[in-house]
């Protein structure tokens, strides 16, 4: 079966920005409005297989994405968040990153664990 985030990969048209290691695109149960997903490009389940350079591409991926939701969603904050392995709650074996707005107005506080409370 092929992995979900390599076939998305190829539809470029929905992806908020990109660099030559990660995509980044809508989260399609997004926890908060203009919650998005960093995907790595190449297929690896782990993040701790990623490679130095792939790890500075998800930092850049990762700024450049907040800057375009901060300017179409205002947040006050973020949580970033990577749930390695399936014990973890992936459902993708495939690395990708959580970039989650939140917002002061949300009655959920303290950490990720309170935003998916009950979800």
């Amino acid at each position: 079966m092929d992995c979900l985030f390599c076939i998305l990969k190829e539809n470029t048209s929905n992806y908020l920005c990109e660099n030559a290691d990660w995509y980044v695109i809508a989260d399609k149960y997004p926890a908060s409005p203009g919650h998005h997903l960093v995907i790595l490009k190449s297929h690896k389940e782990s993040f701790f297989e990623l490679d130095d350079d792939e790890l500075i591409a998800a930092q850049d991926a990762l700024k450049g994405a907040k800057k375009k939701i901060d300017a179409s969603h205002n947040p006050d904050a973020y949580n970033i968040g990577i749930n390695e392995g399936e014990a973890a709650g992936r459902t993708i074996p495939h690395v990708h990153i959580h970039l989650i707005p939140r917002y002061a107005s949300e009655p959920a506080k303290g950490g990720i664990e309170a935003l998916l409370k009950g979800k």
